[in-house]
């Protein structure tokens, strides 16, 4: 991915996103392009209007951390931003090789056995091992029964993005579709940031956008974020309807990695569902003839 074009496309999104009044400046009634205009981020970010013009047009070697957090503030950009703008610069000057962990070449990489030692003792909820392409690279019983239309197909690993975009049954699961799909795209664009030397994210990037309408207009955005916490709601095809709480936490051995789990509220029906999940899964594991389970 081209340094400089993924500068000046984040850039002139964000720009586009703040409008003058958010940003304490008045309207005014002619406005040819949406957002705030180069001289007002200049402005705002106490530079001149030549120098960020330079920025825009994806020049940020050499530029310094504190220019850089004041076109944040400008910008009013968030944490995920805000860190994103960063990995971009450290791409121009050349760290991004540097602050990678160094990968022995011809290996796959795969979960030490205390590891899934750890997944399998996480035995209420679905839980796995991502990469920042969303590789799903070790995973729990009840992640793979979670998952079981994706790991029927057969390929590996098993890719979240290629599901949600390439895979029709992943709009029966997520009940909000549209929502997963941007959260999705985001994820993949914050790992171009942080590593954009990665050619399998170059070739998955690729295949998406060439197959996927939806991918294709949600990449052109530039939507970034950190992915850590929240609520998700699911339909499976076992067990029906499951709302989720999701908690996802870095691999400190591993850079790169994320550890999530998925948990429901206790007492709730979802949890009842899991339950029956876990319960379909060891009679699969376990050789016993396919019979699905009637939705708690």
């Amino acid at each position: 991915m081209d340094n400089r074009e993924e500068v000046r496309e984040f850039l002139v999104s964000r720009r586009a996103k703040i409008t003058p009044e958010r940003a304490g400046l008045p309207g005014g009634a002619r406005r040819r392009v949406p957002g705030l205009r180069r001289s007002e981020v200049a402005a705002l970010a106490d530079v001149s209007v030549e120098y960020y013009a330079k920025l825009e047009r994806g020049n940020l070697a050499g530029v310094s951390p504190g220019v850089l957090d004041a076109v944040a503030r400008a910008l009013r950009l968030d944490d995920a931003e805000r860190a994103h703008l960063l990995n971009l610069a450290q791409s121009a000057d050349g760290f991004d090789a540097l602050a990678r962990p160094r990968q022995r070449s011809g290996r796959q990489w795969a979960p030490h056995r205390s590891l899934q030692w750890t997944l399998d003792a996480v035995t209420a909820g679905p839980a796995f091992v991502r990469n920042g392409r969303m590789d799903l690279l070790a995973a729990n019983r009840l992640a793979r029964a979670f998952y079981c239309d994706m790991y029927a197909t057969g390929r590996r690993p098993q890719n979240l993005a290629r599901y949600t975009f390439l895979d029709p049954a992943s709009r029966r699961f997520y009940l909000d579709w549209d929502l997963a799909a941007d959260m999705t795209v985001a994820i993949l664009r914050t790992e171009a940031g942080r590593d954009p030397h990665d050619k399998e994210l170059h070739d998955l990037v690729g295949e998406l956008c060439t197959r996927s309408d939806a991918f294709r207009t949600r990449w052109g955005a530039h939507n970034v974020r950190h992915h850590g916490t929240g609520v998700k709601r699911f339909h499976h095809p076992v067990v029906g309807d499951l709302t989720l709480a999701y908690e996802g936490l870095a691999m400190v051995a591993t850079p790169g990695l994320t550890l999530t789990v998925y948990t429901a509220e206790p007492g709730s029906s979802s949890e009842q569902g899991l339950r029956l999940l876990a319960s379909w899964a060891a009679t699969q594991e376990a050789g016993s003839p396919t019979q699905p389970l009637p939705a708690g």
